[in-house]
């Protein structure tokens, strides 16, 4: 039996994907064996993993990547690159980030360099480390646009506040 005040309380408190996995609950009669803790406890996480999926994706969509589909599992080794496999491996972890170093990708034009960046950015969004992405000509245009509207500083705490900053001097 629904219990609709409880579903409109949910509802209120902003608990949607909770209340409608309770109405999937109460309609299914296979969950009626299941104790209410074990009960209560799908429906937290049904909630929880919705909103780390929102925050995933509010993040990857604020981190505005240029490739967000790029993986380091997807990396090429290959083709004469030139690319030592342990320390991609080791930079997936991030630790570079939380012991606050720098990183430079450098190589000629079509080697990678945009795509590695992304796959290791995705790497710290997955970690759920803030990334914000941007292209060098996009970010000196914006600063000069800001200079001349007197907005200088704040555009320039917009790209210091993520912890890990990429700037590409690709071409759009």
């Amino acid at each position: 039996m629904l219990n609709n005040a409880t579903i409109d309380k949910l509802i209120t408190m902003k608990l949607k994907v909770m209340a409608d996995a309770y109405i999937l609950q109460e309609q299914d009669p296979s969950y009626r064996d299941i104790e209410f803790s074990d009960r209560l406890a799908m429906l937290v996480d049904a909630q929880y993993n919705q909103r780390q999926d929102n925050r995933m994706k509010r993040l990857v969509k604020t981190a505005a990547l240029d490739q967000p589909e790029a993986s380091v599992m997807n990396i090429d080794y290959h083709s004469g690159r030139n690319l030592n496999r342990r320390m991609i491996q080791k930079l997936a972890t991030c630790e570079y980030i939380v012991d606050s170093l720098n990183i430079f990708i450098t190589g000629a034009t079509g080697s990678g360099k945009t795509y590695l960046a992304c796959a290791l950015a995705m790497e710290a969004l997955k970690q759920y480390i803030t990334v914000k992405y941007v292209r060098l000509s996009d970010f000196l245009l914006e600063c000069t646009v800001a200079w001349d509207e007197k907005r200088y500083d704040k555009v320039l705490q917009t790209y210091a506040k993520p912890k890990l900053l990429i700037i590409t001097n690709g071409l759009p």
